[in-house]
């Protein structure tokens, strides 16, 4: 960057004529804006809807209640709050669908007893609510196995009053591989049941049900289904918006490019093979094995030999070229987690840094 003395370190930088190019390419993949639900989860921005947006599409994912909100007052009209709401979050979901009339909200349910307190709550708001029921294909995290149960579930979600069912939400987060063949096996074995029970759900409704489903990785998967099947299905990707240095290791080849860096400096030289960069467990996400992050202007061999809230320390085979207040920048192997570790991304134009992008839903409560 021509003006990076002027930008703090760590920063997260966002490239916004590559967020563009991914939007384009997602869409392009999936055949158009309206078979798309990106999870605004990756970048938490309201910027980046406001690109989404501009680009044609309409419906988005949200992993918590912020997530939901900073999406709809950036002007989405249709969020799928991709959880459960449990507690005191579905009188918060409530109050959420009412404060934002213009938007159509909806959430995830899997359970009976949270269906009756959402029918309640709903009901004691006089507004309608919007469910997906969330089927679960091996990922064993959320969701009901497409079975007798979700069928019932089905029926007790079509006799509600005040609580209607939009569709199917079925993710698999499990399935990854970078050979494209093996990665079509584990989708075929671990989506046939799924596909099976839906068949006869579709006999027993007497009309289709929509879906949305997929994560990155298998986001082709659906879409090839929904052409061959006929079915209506919304891919609910979130990474390939931003890309990260992780993706391309557990996915096919995919024609995304990475949007988003993180800048760092040296801050110190405690050896001459050490140095020791401002870029914490506080600046890039932590829960990946080492290295966390893939390095654009650095390429002497080294190994990361410590990573604390506020440091990073590389150790060189050889003395190391570094200087204190050298810049690094870095591709982060899970750029999601690393966001919500900023207040705000530099956004950077024609090599320089021109405005700061808050992120606003790294927040987990906005005004609801």
């Amino acid at each position: 960057m021509e003006n990076v003395d002027q930008v703090f370190s760590p920063a997260l930088l966002i490239h916004p004529d590559r967020v563009q190019a991914n939007l384009d390419r997602m869409i392009e993949i999936a055949g158009g804006a309206d078979r798309l639900r990106p999870h605004v989860k990756t970048h938490k921005m309201p910027a980046v809807v406001e690109m989404n947006i501009a680009a044609g599409i309409s419906r988005f994912k949200a992993a918590t209640i912020a997530e939901a909100e900073m999406t709809a007052a950036a002007g989405a009209k249709d969020v799928l709050l991709a959880v459960q709401p449990v507690g005191p979050n579905i009188q918060r979901f409530v109050r959420l669908v009412e404060s934002y009339p213009s938007c159509e909200f909806s959430c995830l349910v899997d359970d009976s007893s949270i269906l009756t307190q959402l029918e309640t709550e709903f009901r004691a708001a006089d507004v309608q609510g919007r469910v997906w029921l969330d089927l679960d294909v091996g990922m064993n995290r959320t969701g009901i196995a497409p079975s007798c149960a979700a069928t019932e579930l089905v029926r007790l979600i079509d006799a509600s009053k005040h609580v209607r069912l939009a569709g199917l939400h079925v993710y698999d987060g499990h399935l990854h591989d970078t050979d494209t063949e093996h990665l079509k096996q584990q989708f075929d074995e671990s989506t046939k049941p799924f596909w099976d029970w839906f068949g006869e759900l579709q006999r027993t409704l007497g009309h289709t049900v929509k879906l949305v489903a997929g994560g990155t990785p298998t986001s082709a998967f659906w879409q090839a289904e929904s052409r061959s099947r006929n079915v209506e299905i919304e891919t609910g990707a979130g990474t390939t918006v931003l890309w990260d240095a992780g993706q391309p290791t557990f996915s096919p080849v995919m024609p995304f490019e990475p949007a988003a860096l993180v800048m760092t400096r040296v801050i110190s030289r405690p050896t001459e093979f050490d140095v020791c960069l401002d870029l914490g467990h506080k600046a890039v996400a932590s829960e990946m094995p080492l290295p966390r992050v893939k390095w654009l202007n650095f390429d002497a061999d080294h190994e990361v030999v410590g990573h604390n809230e506020e440091h990073m320390v590389l150790r060189m085979t050889r003395p190391s070229p570094l200087r204190c207040g050298d810049v690094l920048y870095g591709i982060p192997v899970h750029i999601c987690p690393t966001v919500a570790l900023h207040q705000h991304a530099e956004c950077v134009k024609d090599h320089r840094v021109i405005e700061k992008w808050p992120v606003v839903a790294r927040n987990r409560m906005l005004t609801i």
